[in-house]
């Protein structure tokens, strides 16, 4: 079976450091954060490890994130020598919201409006971190932003509507998601991946892992 995956990425530069938001492609990525229905863990994955990410992405149904069309799969691309992923099947959160609203919302006023919570902090946090050497600090951010978009997703699939606050009257407002469609069901996620990642590269894919699933493991790359 193949896995689900939640994406988001931090990136190296700004915007004004690469001539401008036309050009995304510049950006290079500091860290990837993935969350694996399938083995039910958080991934945090370094520029250099990218080819695993790769691996993941092309033994997935679904890849799950939010803007991931038009920034994280923009900046990712570059990396990538077999996957086109303009034609990854893909759940962009904010895209399927814009669609039905005329308008975008941010990550941030989704999950507090639907769930009660917060970002941690705001992108240019991950740049500084990057440039500072502060990679635990970074993962831990990207881990939080990964963690986030996969609760309201799944908040998503299971209620079919998320919720935001009006700007003006502070009013919470609905808007109807239908993501309950993908069939997310893996029983024994002790079951080894078949042609997995980890076999096609020579690397575990628990090397990668800073977190674990909702026990948060031990594992570290610092």
């Amino acid at each position: 079976m193949k896995d689900y995956l939640v994406l988001d990425l931090e990136t190296q530069n700004e915007f004004s450091d690469v001539g401008g938001r036309a050009y995304p492609h510049l950006l290079k990525v500091s860290v990837a954060g993935v969350y694996s229905y399938k083995n039910d863990k958080f991934f945090m994955i370094e520029e250099k490890d990218i080819h695993i990410l790769e691996e993941m992405i092309k033994d997935s149904a679904l890849v799950i994130g939010f803007n991931t069309k038009y920034f994280d799969y923009l900046v990712l691309q570059p990396y990538l020598k077999e996957v086109d992923l303009s034609k990854v099947p893909s759940c962009d959160i904010m895209e399927d919201i814009a669609n039905v609203l005329g308008h975008r919302l941010s990550l941030d006023a989704i999950a507090e409006a639907t769930l009660g919570i917060k970002k941690s902090g705001y992108g240019l946090d991950a740049i500084r971190y990057f440039r500072e050497g502060k990679m635990k600090e970074l993962k831990e951010y990207c881990k939080d932003d990964v963690k986030i978009t996969k609760e309201i997703f799944d908040y998503g699939r299971k209620h079919k509507e998320l919720y935001y606050f009006q700007k003006q009257t502070k009013e919470k407002l609905k808007v109807p998601v239908y993501w309950d469609e993908y069939n997310i069901d893996f029983k024994n996620r002790e079951e080894k991946y078949s042609n997995s990642p980890e076999e096609k590269t020579g690397q575990k894919l628990s090397e990668l892992s800073s977190f674990g699933g909702q026990e948060e493991s031990n594992y570290s790359l610092f």
